[in-house]
């Protein structure tokens, strides 16, 4: 490899850091990951894409209850009465998830609404009912046979958009769940999930309906429920998402 092949790749290394340990500052932790960072075998590009994905271990390195959690009981309970980001002050309750633990589909949200937040489930207002649809009239199961959850647990004031460091707060308890569920496929819902998981700015418009990998997990972008609310001529498209994963939940069961 040249100098400037060197050079190169250190800058994207460096680069990857300076994104990762900004992260873990929103998130509150302040501490690295015990060991040799590279582990002497990684390849400097591959530990760089590690960087920017991040992975549960070290995401949860200052929260051992979080990391060690080994149930969805058990990672509520290390989330306790958070009060890791200002969501906190004004939320009636925390939205965990709700659904089968050992779930073949994963569905993530963006964050609670009014109806959630009341209630202290996901997807339970007028999204929720549109949501429920696409699972049991669409997709032709329960919705207790899937998992649902949100990248943000608390809801955002007026129902606004997640800041960065809300869902940098947040960000290690959704992959802690989608770690102990473990679907076979993740159905990404709207722009927070999808940019959440991806870790991509690309619009959703020009990822959704296609297949990507989620740490070795099949994810398929579409838009969120809310927004088929307010734009009802785009269900044509969030149906030829949904059918693609039908096709593919087909397949794993053969």
């Amino acid at each position: 490899m040249s100098h400037s092949d060197d050079a190169e790749e250190f800058t994207v290394l460096t680069a990857s850091l300076k994104r990762h340990l900004e992260r873990r500052r929103q998130a509150g932790i302040r501490f690295l990951p015990k060991g040799n960072l590279g582990g002497g075998t990684v390849a400097t590009s591959e530990y760089a894409a590690s960087l920017m994905s991040g992975t549960v271990d070290d995401l949860f390195s200052a929260n051992t209850a979080g990391m060690e959690a080994t149930t969805l009981d058990e990672l509520r309970a290390a989330i306790g009465d958070c009060q890791r980001c200002k969501l906190c002050s004004g939320r009636t309750n925390i939205v965990f998830g709700v659904g089968n633990p050992h779930a073949k589909l994963l569905f993530v949200g963006e964050g609670p609404g009014r109806d959630e937040d009341l209630q202290g489930e996901p997807f339970v207002g007028r999204a929720g009912q549109l949501l429920t649809d696409i699972i049991t009239r669409g997709i032709g199961i329960k919705r207790e046979d899937v998992y649902i959850c949100n990248v943000v647990k608390c809801r955002p004031p007026e129902n606004r958009n997640p800041e960065p460091d809300e869902v940098a707060a947040c960000e290690p308890f959704l992959k802690k769940q989608i770690d102990l569920v473990r679907p076979e496929i993740i159905v990404a819902l709207g722009k927070f999930a999808v940019q959440t998981l991806l870790q991509s700015k690309v619009p959703i418009t020009k990822l959704r309906g296609n297949w990507y990998r989620y740490h070795g997990i099949k994810l398929m972008p579409t838009f969120h429920p809310a927004y088929l609310l307010r734009n009802p001529a785009d269900k044509k498209l969030v149906w030829e998402d949904i059918k693609k994963v039908i096709k593919e939940l087909s397949d794993e069961i053969r």
